[in-house]
C-alpha cells in the first residue's frame, strides 16, 4: 500500500473509533467501510517488468482510444475505473526531460476531450539513443489530485513508479512512428507489465521474470 491509503485508512479508522465510543459501533460502520477500501485502493503490487525495446503501460485499466496525432505519432489513451491500481509508472527507460503541470476542467476521464481540457501533468521521458516517449497523468471527474514523485533530470527505469492518480482518472501515452503499437481500444492493460508497443524492427524480449532480472528497488509515492 501507498503512504496516502496508509494516512487515508488511519484517520476514517480513527474516526470510527471515536464515532463506536460516542454513538456505538453502528453509526461507526460507515467510516470502518471506508478505511477498508482506502487499504485496498491504494494497494500497491509488485509487477514483473519486460526488458527490451518495449514500451510498458504506465497505468493500470482499459485502453479507450488508439489514435494517430500529429508528425505521425500515436496515442494510446487508458482509461482507470475505481477499481484499478491506481500506482502509475514509468513506460520506458531514461532521463525525465520534461515536466509540464496543466491546469483545466475535471470532465470525466473516459470521454475524448479529457485528454487535451483536463487537469493534467505532461511527463517526458527521453532514452539513452534519443527516443522521447510522452505521457500524461490526467485527472478525472473524482481524481482531483495528482502526485508525480519525480523530478526533471531523474533517471528512471521501465516500470518504475513514478507517482499516482487518486480514484477514477485517465493516463495518455504518446509514442512517435518509430513504435509498432500493439494495443487496440478494449485492451486491458496493468500498469508495468503490460507491453503497449515496440520499437519498429526489434524483437520484443522475454519478461523480467523469465530472464531471472527482479524489479528494481524502486521509490514508493
Amino acid at each position: 500500500m501507498v503512504r496516502d491509503g496508509i494516512f487515508y485508512a488511519l484517520g476514517f479508522t480513527a474516526a470510527g473509533i471515536l464515532i463506536s465510543w460516542i454513538l456505538g459501533p453502528w453509526d461507526a460502520l460507515p467510516l470502518f467501510l471506508l478505511a477498508a477500501f482506502c487499504g485496498w485502493f491504494f494497494r500497491d503490487p509488485e509487477r514483473p517488468i519486460p526488458v527490451g525495446p518495449v514500451a510498458v503501460s504506465p497505468a493500470d485499466g482499459k485502453v479507450v482510444a488508439v489514435a494517430t496525432e500529429a508528425n505521425g505519432q500515436t496515442r494510446i489513451s487508458i482509461f482507470l475505473n475505481i477499481f484499478d491500481v491506481h500506482v502509475n509508472r514509468s513506460p520506458i527507460s531514461g532521463v525525465i526531460a520534461d515536466f509540464v503541470y496543466q491546469k483545466g476542467k475535471f470532465l470525466v476521464a473516459s470521454q475524448e476531450a479529457a485528454s487535451s481540457d483536463n487537469e493534467q501533468t505532461i511527463i517526458t521521458v527521453r532514452a539513452q539513443d534519443g527516443t522521447q516517449v510522452v505521457f500524461k497523468q490526467i485527472a478525472g471527474l473524482i481524481a482531483r489530485r495528482i502526485v508525480f514523485t519525480k523530478k526533471p533530470g531523474e533517471f528512471v527505469q521501465a516500470g518504475e513508479r513514478i507517482g499516482l492518480i487518486k480514484f477514477g482518472s485517465r493516463m495518455d501515452v504518446i509514442l512517435g512512428p518509430e513504435w509498432y503499437i500493439l494495443v487496440s481500444p478494449g485492451s486491458r492493460v496493468s500498469a508495468g507489465s503490460s507491453v503497449l508497443a515496440r520499437r519498429a524492427g526489434e524483437v520484443e524480449l522475454t519478461l523480467a521474470m523469465k530472464a531471472g532480472i527482479k524489479e528494481p528497488a524502486l521509490c514508493q509515492t
